[in-house]
């Protein structure tokens, strides 16, 4: 071809390009489509022909790149420019009202104006511009450092590759929020069940799990959206959060159009319940308001802690309801053999997630709340909650369906059930009924436990059915049936080699973890890990007494002689020699290496920066203290990250002393 042919062809896909992307800026930003999709279709293949003839011609901005790359061969590092905090949360007008009471008298001043913007349901990213072109898209990571997810980003429209207009010339941040719509999320599980895929279980997760796909083109298929929502530069863009927001559109990122400034705490009220009020009609997932000080040299002098900064919250939303039919309850079998109800429902989407199951509770639970079978009922769902029925809508009730009883035999196994004293819960009292072997089986091999990957739900119903699972110590037999297990449908060898390994690496976990996996009633794993502490060896603690048990730091005198019983019955004697014989060999606990916080009790919250929560809580063992989940009077301290909340708060109720993780550090000694 003529070099003049080639000049003219660079020049018609530069054309292409600039046109492809001022659509794409009319219809995403400003919701103001020139063309129709058939059109834009055609503009886009001709440039998709042209690059392909002549892959030289392909620029780092082009359009073409947002239907993904070829897979990565993993996520590499990248640390922001500025930390990306989390924001601290407000639950109703009084937590509101404290905030701006602290922000005027950080200020000094009367009156403080915001800006209030839609908190959406997404994930966080950051994305860093050099010269007007994408280099680096970020996730959120641990507030300091994220994985590169750039071929992601750019098949997400909304997200400029090229900015527009009068930008920073240096590198700066752009942050917002990847989401999927909820019109998206429909029309991609269609595709999925169509294709004999799993749906995805909400439009977050698939969002988030979209942006961390090492194969890009995947991340093209989720249709993404992005709102951009701060700009991290030096200078800044612009003196206010709202003059931001317009420089940010100008540049071609995609804004949404409900953010305002407010001229005082009246109107951020007023906007709050607005919002609230619309919440259900959005095109997407939102979880409450964002409330910012609008001036950015206000931001800079209120400054921020360790958990996030002074000078934004988050205003959360209640539980999100929605009504919907009850077709029938049914009884669920748990491990420890007791009978659940469980509500069958009309799929509904509330709080995030399509829900076609809720919990009762328990029986009594049914009865009180007079729901029955055919009723319009509440559900209700918050983050990442069960979801739950509130009650029944009585006048929406046909005729005089008859009030849901309690079923008297084991839906899985037939056994009578029987109401054990001091309990209101019904039970199957036989040990081998199937549903309680799978979900023993199922809390043995989890993450917390045992840890088995690629032992989960599907695959232990899935062996119990074929007869190669039984009981717990049945796990350690399954090598046994290799040859069987490598010709199921969608197993293979290095499947089937994974899992094996998997399992014969769980024989030599920590004691804490192995005594959780047991299950015994009232043992969680904080429980199991005092247990562990207090008799360091699986051998003492299956000879410790009551009078032993009971002096061990939160174990009760019920809890003390569920254990104790539970370790003297035959049936689980037996179950421990079986699963030793078996070459499991719990690690005994390590002893205190010191006494520097012997006698405290001390809870993690928010996002740890330099360890992980696990870590810290280790650490505080091996110093001779005790980690605890949640905040009581007898809590010693608290260490307080980005993003602490109600036990933050409590804290402050309590008079418990906080403090950050950086000064939690530097209590420890040397090397510690």
């Amino acid at each position: 071809m003529a070099s003049t042919d080639l000049s003219e062809l660079a020049k018609r896909a530069a054309w292409l390009r600039s046109e492809i992307e001022r659509h794409n800026t009319l219809y995403y930003v400003y919701d103001r489509p020139e063309i129709g999709d058939s059109e834009w279709d055609a503009l886009f293949a001709e440039l998709v022909s042209i690059e392909n003839e002549h892959p030289e011609l392909r620029t780092p901005d082009s359009p073409t790149l947002r239907v993904g790359a070829p897979p990565m061969a993993g996520f590499e590092q990248h640390r922001h420019l500025v930390p990306m905090l989390s924001l601290d949360n407000a639950f109703g007008e009084d937590e509101l009202r404290a905030f701006d009471d602290r922000v005027r008298r950080g200020l000094g001043v009367e009156q403080v104006e915001y800006f209030v913007e839609l908190k959406f349901d997404g994930l966080s990213i950051s994305l860093t511009y050099e010269d007007g072109l994408l280099e680096i898209a970020t996730t959120r990571g641990d507030g300091t450092t994220g994985e590169v997810v750039t071929p992601n980003a750019r098949t997400v429209r909304g997200i400029p590759l090229r900015l527009q207009g009068d930008f920073p010339r240096a590198p700066f941040e752009v942050r917002g929020e990847v989401l999927m719509t909820k019109n998206a999320f429909e029309s991609v599980n269609r595709a999925r069940i169509e294709a004999g895929e799993e749906p995805f279980v909400n439009p977050r997760n698939a969002a988030a799990g979209g942006m961390r796909q090492l194969d890009s083109r995947l991340t093209a298929q989720r249709q993404l959206s992005f709102f951009a929502y701060q700009a991290v530069a030096n200078p800044p863009i612009a003196p206010s959060q709202s003059e931001t927001m317009d420089r940010l559109r100008e540049f071609g990122f995609a804004v949404n159009d409900r953010g305002r400034r407010c001229m005082d705490l009246g109107e951020v009220l007023d906007f709050v319940h607005a919002v609230e009020g619309i919440r259900a009609s959005l095109p997407f997932g939102i979880d409450g308001v964002v409330v910012k000080v609008d001036r950015l040299d206000e931001q800079e002098s209120l400054g921020s802690t360790a958990r996030g900064p002074r000078w934004a919250i988050a205003s959360k939303f209640p539980a999100e309801q929605a009504l919907t039919i009850l077709r029938r309850v049914f009884g669920n079998v748990g491990r420890t053999g007791v009978v659940s109800p469980v509500a069958d429902l009309e799929p509904v989407f509330v709080g995030g997630v399509t829900v076609g199951r809720a919990t009762l509770h328990n029986w009594e639970d049914v009865a009180r709340k007079d729901v029955r079978e055919g009723d319009t009922v509440i559900v209700q769902r918050a983050g990442d909650v069960i979801p739950e029925i509130v009650g029944a809508v009585l006048d929406k009730r046909v005729g005089d369906p008859p009030p849901v009883t309690p079923p008297s035999h084991c839906p899985e196994c037939g056994t009578a059930l029987v109401r054990e004293p001091g309990y209101v819960a019904l039970k199957c009292p036989n040990r081998a009924c199937p549903a309680q072997i799978a979900r023993k089986i199922e809390h043995f091999a989890s993450r917390l436990a045992m840890d088995i990957e690629g032992l989960g739900e599907k695959q232990i119903a899935r062996f119990l059915e074929l007869g190669y699972l039984t009981d717990l110590p049945s796990v350690y037999r399954l090598h046994e049936h290799r040859a069987e297990l490598v010709g199921l449908d969608r197993m293979g060898e290095q499947s089937v080699d994974n899992l094996l390994h998997a399992i014969e690496s769980s024989k030599t976990r920590p004691l804490d973890r192995f005594v959780y996996a047991l299950g015994i009633r009232y043992v969680g794993d904080r429980t199991a890990g005092d247990l562990a502490r207090e008799f360091r060896t699986l051998e003492a603690l299956r000879h410790a007494d009551y009078e032993a048990l009971v002096t061990v730091p939160d174990i009760g005198p019920r809890s003390a002689a569920e254990i104790q019983e539970w370790f003297e019955e035959e049936e689980n004697r037996a179950l421990l020699d079986e699963l030793l014989r078996f070459g499991v060999s719990p690690i005994e606990a390590e002893a205190p290496v010191s006494d520097l916080f012997a006698g405290q009790t001390i809870v993690f919250t928010g996002k740890l920066e330099r360890m992980t929560r696990e870590d810290a809580e280790a650490l505080v063992l091996r110093l001779g203290g005790k980690a605890s989940g949640s905040v009581s009077k007898v809590t010693s301290l608290v260490v307080a990250g980005p993003g602490a909340g109600s036990k933050l708060a409590k804290a402050e109720q309590l008079g418990v002393p906080v403090i950050s993780e950086e000064d939690f550090l530097a209590m420890l000694p040397q090397g510690g």
